[in-house]
């Protein structure tokens, strides 16, 4: 696999991931078009085998998530460093050597927007609540049940009452 890291054939297979679109740009029309992600799969593949002859499509797919993971990383250093308030002298330099050239992945990194737990039917804001909708409030008093030694049979009044001496 040493064959792989060479630097040269590195940035050739990253200059070709740029050109496959639909394997790293989640909004392309083909990245979620199985037989057209293989097809570029199989033409990275091809390319990878003259550096690594057992590959496969499985080791083409892993070093793609390997390359994006890595530099997310690296952005992920680099936009910290910039939220700490740093000078421009103090701003993390990455020192990953082919992060410029997989910049083209950066707006790929973006966190996706999170899904509410929350259903939406629920009011947002207290004031929409109604009465009658949610129940008493907190702050009313709810009327606790009394309960008289009629109410309760025979058995569970000798079991309160033995409770009661101990």
């Amino acid at each position: 696999m040493k064959q792989f890291k060479d630097p040269e054939f590195m940035g050739q297979f990253i200059d070709r991931c740029r050109d496959m679109r639909n394997l790293w740009e989640v909004k392309n029309p083909l990245y979620c078009n199985k037989p057209a992600r293989k097809a570029s799969l199989e033409k990275l593949l091809q390319f990878v085998k003259t550096q690594v002859p057992d590959a496969d499509i499985e080791f083409v797919e892993k070093k793609i998530g390997s390359l994006r993971s890595t530099y997310r990383k690296e952005l992920n250093k680099v936009q910290a460093s910039m939220r700490s308030g740093a000078v421009a002298e103090n701003v993390y330099v990455p020192s990953l050597w082919y992060y410029n050239r997989i910049q083209f992945m950066e707006d790929q990194m973006e966190a996706r927007e999170s899904l509410s737990t929350i259903l939406s039917s629920l009011p947002s804001t207290p004031a929409e609540v109604s009465e009658n909708q949610l129940g008493p409030s907190i702050l009313e008093e709810v009327e606790e049940p009394s309960w008289s030694q009629e109410d309760l049979s025979q058995d569970d009044a000798l079991e309160c009452g033995t409770q009661e001496e101990a």
